[in-house]
């Protein structure tokens, strides 16, 4: 059965719509992350799913349940949800444990269940220790802990986290990543995961929604969105990406601001297109087709960061650390494709376009 489903929702504020038409539906169990830029509707959505907006339109079904509909509407507090905000929102006049077992209170749950649900809401947020602190005694990712207890202690049949990480450091971000994984497999609950960072999302999730402008562009895995983008947006707010206009004949690709070097090319169409290369996927290579020279290149530790000029163009790529010993700006270089992303032509922006500078 789907944990969440989503039916036909736009929500708009005024004359501006900030979600469109929003149909998905979440399974049981799956970590779902909304991924996008700011202002794309992806918090909206998860304020809807909470019950503290209603759409413009549509219905939301949770666990089988109609909670939003246009003659329904079931309040944020009957909904069996958990909600974890950007802000921590930790009461700073209670200690670790009366925070954390607040909601029981409210629900009127004994004294001995709610010992025994607060108990195991720490233990599973590693806070069993600063049960007695209050919270201007702990750091911002134990404050982020104790919401995350505070939403899990109640059970709830869906987690909502509004990008929950965002005010923390990026060696604890990357802790707490893990750890919030580790529970929502453990607990087998549906997560709903708001972000517009994309490590975070494809290191979390299950499936990722990369929305814009209120409307979902893509839906899939992190591997399925990063390797098969359906459009220029998706590839490149899934990571680093140049863009290249190029012509496409003869079981090749022609790049004219190359100066005509091409390479080969396994696509059924001809004619032009937006050509889309990660760096990842550039290699040097002796016999490598694209002639060029090494314009910059940056250590980065394990790996150094090179742009290689090759006509007008400006091809980024990533090699071993160690090759900053090996070579220097100016420094002639073949390169080839490993993979290559195509695009009908004028998809891609001339922002896009403008990547390589």
């Amino acid at each position: 059965m789907d944990s969440v489903k989503i039916v036909n929702l736009t929500k708009r504020f005024g004359e501006n719509t900030v979600l469109s038409h929003f149909d998905e539906s979440f399974h049981e169990g799956e970590f779902v992350t909304l991924l996008g830029p700011s202002g794309c509707g992806k918090t909206t959505m998860l304020r809807i799913l909470a019950g503290f907006e209603k759409p413009t339109e549509g219905e939301v079904y949770i666990g089988g349940v109609l909670v939003t509909g246009p003659k329904t509407f079931v309040p944020p507090e009957k909904r069996r949800i958990g909600m974890v905000f950007q802000s921590y929102a930790v009461w700073p006049h209670m200690n670790v444990w009366q925070n954390v077992a607040y909601p029981l209170q409210i629900q009127k749950l004994s004294k001995d269940e709610t010992n025994q649900k607060v108990a195991r809401a720490l233990e599973m947020t590693h806070l069993t220790q600063y049960a007695c602190r209050t919270p201007d005694s702990l750091s911002g990712g134990q404050q982020q802990r104790v919401a995350l207890a505070r939403a899990l202690v109640g059970s709830p049949s869906l987690l909502l986290l509004d990008e929950p990480l965002s005010n923390l450091d990026a060696k604890l971000r990357e802790s707490m990543r893990y750890e919030i994984k580790e529970i929502q497999q453990a607990l087998g609950m549906t997560v709903v995961y708001v972000t517009h960072d994309r490590t975070e999302a494809m290191a979390m999730s299950d499936r990722i929604l990369l929305i814009n402008g209120g409307v979902v562009q893509q839906s899939g895995t992190p591997r399925e969105i990063y390797n098969r983008p359906v459009n220029p947006f998706v590839a490149d707010f899934l990571g680093r990406v140049d863009f290249f206009r190029g012509e496409i004949r003869n079981g090749r690709v022609f790049f004219e601001e190359m100066g005509g070097q091409s390479i080969p090319c396994k696509e059924e169409r001809t004619g032009p297109a937006d050509v889309a290369v990660r760096p990842e996927n550039v290699v040097l290579r002796d016999d490598g087709p694209i002639e060029g020279k090494i314009e910059s290149l940056f250590y980065l530790g394990d790996v150094t960061d090179l742009r290689v000029r090759a006509g007008d163009a400006l091809i980024r790529l990533t090699a071993p650390g160690s090759l900053i010993d090996e070579v220097k700006p100016g420094h002639p270089v073949r390169l080839d494709f490993k993979n290559c992303l195509y695009f009908d032509k004028g998809t891609a922006s001339e922002e896009a376009l403008g990547i390589k500078t």
